[in-house]
């Protein structure tokens, strides 16, 4: 007859499923989820359950559809509706840029002055 505990002992399996608590979890979890983008399968074990942390692929409209209920057409309205509006507030100067020389025709040649008077702020 032979027990289980008169087999040899097995060496873990390195491509194994991590386990973690959830205390050891919070130590460091910043490096787990980067262990996890790096594909390493890795799980907080809470109570009972298991949870794994793995990286998910979101698309915009996914993200829009499952946070806010929006349709991909409601998402393109929306869009657009902001597009008009950034427009028509620039116009009215309600809107003006926050780094005006990067999107200004001249910005290179106002630099250029700037560096010639020995004025490096912006």
């Amino acid at each position: 007859m032979t027990f289980a505990f008169d087999s040899p002992r097995k060496r873990p399996n390195k491509d194994a499923m991590k386990t973690l608590t959830v205390t050891e979890a919070r130590k460091n979890l910043s490096g787990w989820i980067r262990r996890a983008g790096a594909g390493e399968e890795i799980a907080i074990v809470d109570g009972a359950r298991l949870y794994a942390i793995r990286p998910v692929t979101v698309m915009a409209a996914d993200y829009a559809l499952s946070e806010y209920g929006a349709t991909p057409a409601e998402v393109d309205a929306a869009v657009a509706r902001s597009k008009r509006e950034i427009v028509a507030e620039r116009a009215t100067g309600l809107l003006t840029p926050v780094f005006p020389d990067a999107h200004s025709s001249d910005a290179p040649r106002r630099r250029a002055n700037r560096r010639a008077a020995g004025k490096h702020a912006r």
